[in-house]
């Protein structure tokens, strides 16, 4: 059992950030984590699974995406510096709370806006997206 416990940390451990800068990179990315995460997560909890983004100037970014493909964005308060970037990439207004609901095809050029301040990404198993995205609709 010790084994593959060991073996679920090192899939889940924190990945230096390759810089993407191709729509061609980014799709070949997020086709490489949606492996990685279906490997990962052999029973979801629905809308608690996704990634993290550690960014090199503080902060993270936690993101989820829905069977249809929209993205769901929980932005650290120590992240908050990049709100303008992430309006910027994706031509969406910011949020009055930290929860970013925005369209799939905004994805692509999401990553791509944010990619050069990307520190390092992991696999997030269990954050609490939902519960948050609640909150913040009914607010």
């Amino acid at each position: 059992m010790e084994d593959s416990d060991n073996a679920r940390q090192e899939e889940f451990r924190e990945r230096p950030w390759i810089v993407l800068s191709t729509t061609y990179d980014v799709e070949a990315w997020i086709d490489q984590f949606n492996r990685d995460l279906q490997q990962a997560v052999k029973k979801p909890h629905a809308g608690r699974h996704g990634i993290c983004f550690r960014l090199a100037h503080g902060g993270e970014i936690f993101l989820h995406t829905s069977g249809e493909g929209d993205a769901l964005l929980d932005v650290t308060p120590e992240a908050a510096w990049v709100t303008p970037v992430i309006a910027a990439a994706t031509g969406c207004n910011p949020p009055a709370s930290q929860i970013w609901s925005l369209p799939g095809g905004r994805l692509t050029e999401l990553l791509l806006g944010l990619s050069s301040l990307i520190e390092s990404s992991r696999i997030v198993t269990d954050h609490d997206f939902r519960i948050r995205k609640r909150s913040w609709q009914d607010g």
